[in-house]
């Protein structure tokens, strides 16, 4: 098992300018940020729980032996899920902050370096999704997008509950959720798709939590267009399945790849009519940028003819603000998501999807996070959030969200200036 189903294979994107261009465009970006903001683009939705909100991307795919799971493994902590993490045998980048899991499960790694055993969570349980989806409810987090990868095959059973799971505590919290189907490596993705919203997923529906849009059940597929071979498929089956579910009432969410647009790099070409039938466009950006002056560069060059093109046929632009890869020493404090935000504000977006909410595996996650050493496992290497000698508390991006989607709602004015702090 890869860290993540969803790691990029082409990490050059983001460089993938020459030095002259990517000099023209932080100049274009310093240019653009001294005029005065002209407003944002006119949406092509009125508000609703995509537009005009903070929504979230829920893995809810870990598990272990012993919580009852059908799958029955230490699924998404371990490569050899038979097995209990380890340092040599793990998927993991990020460590959780473990204190208000009221059921843990004992890994193979030594002990904290403040002394305590090493345990993580298991999203199986309901107390685990509950804590989740309170922390939203108590950052002001709108909806979150619960992700589906095929379930026709083993681990079907579990993500079944999952979704019964997170439609519970979304109920309880006040919150939205909506199902957003990754296409990452099923065969027979275009009539199972169509099954499984038929025979299981709309029945979530019914929710008064379910996400809702002009009127509309929301549901995306993430995956159509990119250019790997864990998502082949053409054009004409992907646009079957939009359309059909268009047919079904449904607002569609299309999770595509950065160069969508122009149809190069990571997007296959010949997709434009299969990105345009989708009622809100949602990019990725996970490996295509590390630090604020990627993040300048890409308001310049993609970002803002992405919204130009979205309102030029009526969608809305939902694009990807993430924390930063903690491993990889991205975050700064905060003040490389804050930039995101300020530029995805300030770009007009529609709405801004979070990549994502516990993404342990690629180290992007805004759920609580180990504070200091302390708290991970000694001899582990994994960095906490402390590591660039900022202390920050393990909640902080889960506040920093908050704002971030107070921004967008204008209820603070739009600032380049990060108004979070890491600690209360």
């Amino acid at each position: 098992m890869s860290i993540s189903r969803r790691s990029v294979i082409a990490s050059a994107l983001a460089a993938s300018a020459s030095v002259g261009g990517v000099l023209a465009a932080q100049r274009g970006a310093m240019a653009s940020e001294a005029r005065p903001l002209t407003g944002a683009a006119p949406a092509a939705s009125p508000p609703g729980d995509v537009v005009g909100k903070i929504t979230v991307g829920y893995q809810g795919w870990f598990a272990c032996i012993g919580d009852g799971a059908p799958i029955n493994s230490w699924w998404h902590w371990s490569r050899n899920a038979g097995q209990p993490p380890s340092p040599s045998n793990t998927t993991i980048k990020s460590w959780p902050d473990m204190r208000e899991y009221s059921r843990t499960y004992r890994t193979a790694y030594a002990n904290t370096n403040g002394g305590q055993p090493a345990t993580l969570f298991s999203s199986y349980d309901q107390q685990t999704v509950d804590t989740h989806f309170r922390w939203m409810r108590e950052n002001n987090i709108d909806t979150a997008a619960l992700q589906r990868f095929n379930p026709f095959g083993g681990e079907g059973p579990t993500r079944d509950v999952m979704a019964q799971r997170v439609r519970q505590s979304a109920e309880a919290n006040g919150r939205k959720f909506y199902i957003m189907y990754d296409v990452t490596g099923w065969t027979n993705m275009q009539s199972e798709i169509k099954q499984d919203w038929t025979n299981k997923m709309k029945a979530h529906t019914a929710s008064g939590a379910y996400a809702v849009q002009n009127g509309k059940p929301v549901v995306c597929i993430w995956g159509f267009g990119f250019n790997d071979d864990g998502r082949p498929f053409a054009p004409g089956p992907c646009k079957d399945v939009v359309d059909w579910f268009k047919a079904q009432g449904c607002y569609v969410i299309g999770g595509v790849p950065t160069h969508w647009r122009s149809g190069n790099e990571d997007s296959r070409p010949g997709f434009a009519d299969v990105y345009h039938a989708f009622n809100m466009i949602s990019p990725w950006m996970v490996g295509r940028i590390g630090n604020v002056s990627d993040t300048d560069r890409f308001f310049t060059s993609v970002n803002t003819p992405d919204q130009a093109d979205c309102n030029a046929h009526g969608i809305d632009y939902q694009p990807c603000v993430l924390p930063g890869d903690l491993q990889e020493r991205q975050r700064a404090h905060g003040d490389f998501m804050w930039r995101q935000f300020y530029n995805m504000v300030r770009v007009g977006a529609q709405g801004i999807y979070i990549s994502m909410y516990d993404e342990y595996n690629e180290g992007n996650q805004i759920a609580k996070t180990a504070e200091t050493g302390a708290e991970v496992p000694s001899g582990s290497g994994i960095y906490a959030l402390d590591e660039d000698g900022t202390g920050c508390s393990s909640d902080y991006y889960l506040r920093l969200t908050g704002d971030g989607g107070r921004m967008l709602k204008k209820q603070i004015a739009l600032t380049a200036n990060r108004p979070t702090q890491p600690r209360v």
